[in-house]
């Protein structure tokens, strides 16, 4: 089967073996709001020369604005209550094909507020097909940064931070911006003093504005002042809700590509957090349980 990952921003496929193993693998930049309603065609671009007949996807593909809106499933959901939530979707530009599309999950807290994923399922999945039954916590960075906890074969429950907007939408389009260079690597020593500052009294819209103190002074360097501001942000991620509490004395499943975690096994070392990280490939390993979990016409 094909496994496809498709979020608001990117896309990835990959192309399994019959024991789950990816075989191939491929990346766009055409994520879902780039699309335009044109889902079949992109899609069937993406995976040209590759012939199997069962098609998989997870992520913003299933949303509202996406090729069709899969209803969520409430939490806790297991694999199975996932499976059966899965939306068959028409695609005559794959003619002899099954493109199935997975949903996204909902949780109401104790608050009655609630919270929606799409595409991290596929990970929580996959991840469960790895680990034993008992509660683990998962951290997903991202755009919007996910946390969850897994127990018992299902997804119990799971919390978002906007970390990664905040970030991007400071970094480009506000006064802390300006006196940033281009250079956006992680900067470990500046990284660490905005976790330290964010730790002391203020709060977050007070903390914030020392991103610019810090650069008029001459405290950090231009090309330092992007990391303080990410040290600053996961550590008010961290420090601003329960699940930081909840890490302590266990270990993080952390999942996503190096270049998006590293700063989140910087900041979850840095509180004494013990982390174990696992790849963007978990995604697919989940779509494959959810096929076989579906009874979808490969695995019958």
């Amino acid at each position: 089967m094909i496994a496809v990952d498709w979020g608001s921003s990117s896309l990835r496929a990959f192309r399994l073996g019959a024991a789950g193993e990816v075989l191939e693998q491929r990346s766009s930049a055409l994520g879902a709001i780039a699309c335009e309603g044109r889902f079949e065609s992109v899609l069937a671009g993406q995976i040209a020369g590759w012939n199997d007949p069962l098609l998989v996807l997870a992520g913003m593909v299933g949303s509202r604005q996406g090729w069709i809106e899969v209803p969520y499933v409430d939490c806790p959901a297991t694999l199975r209550d996932i499976a059966t939530g899965m939306r068959r979707a028409d695609a005559a530009a794959l003619p002899g094909r099954q493109v199935w599309i997975a949903p996204g999950l909902r949780y109401r807290n104790d608050n009655h507020a609630f919270d929606v994923l799409r595409g991290e399922e596929a990970q929580l999945c996959g991840l469960m097909q790895r680990v034993d039954t008992q509660a683990h916590l998962v951290c997903m960075p991202g755009t919007h940064s996910k946390w969850a906890r897994i127990e018992g074969g299902c997804v119990r429950e799971f919390f978002t931070a906007m970390t990664g907007e905040v970030f991007d939408i400071l970094r480009k389009h506000s006064l802390l911006g300006r006196l940033m260079s281009g250079d956006s690597s992680l900067d470990r020593d500046a990284f660490l003093q905005g976790m330290d500052r964010a730790r002391q009294s203020g709060g977050l819209l007070h903390h914030l504005f020392s991103v610019r103190t810090n650069g008029l002074m001459g405290v950090l360097q231009p090309g330092q002042l992007s990391s303080y501001l990410s040290g600053l942000l996961i550590a008010h991620e961290l420090l601003d809700s329960d699940w930081c509490t909840q890490a302590r004395g266990h270990t993080v499943h952390l999942i996503g590509a190096p270049a998006l975690t590293a700063a989140y096994v910087l900041a979850l070392r840095r509180f004494d957090i013990d982390v174990q990280q696992h790849d963007e490939t978990l995604a697919a390993t989940g779509l494959l349980a959810l096929a076989r979990a579906a009874d979808l016409h490969s695995f019958s």
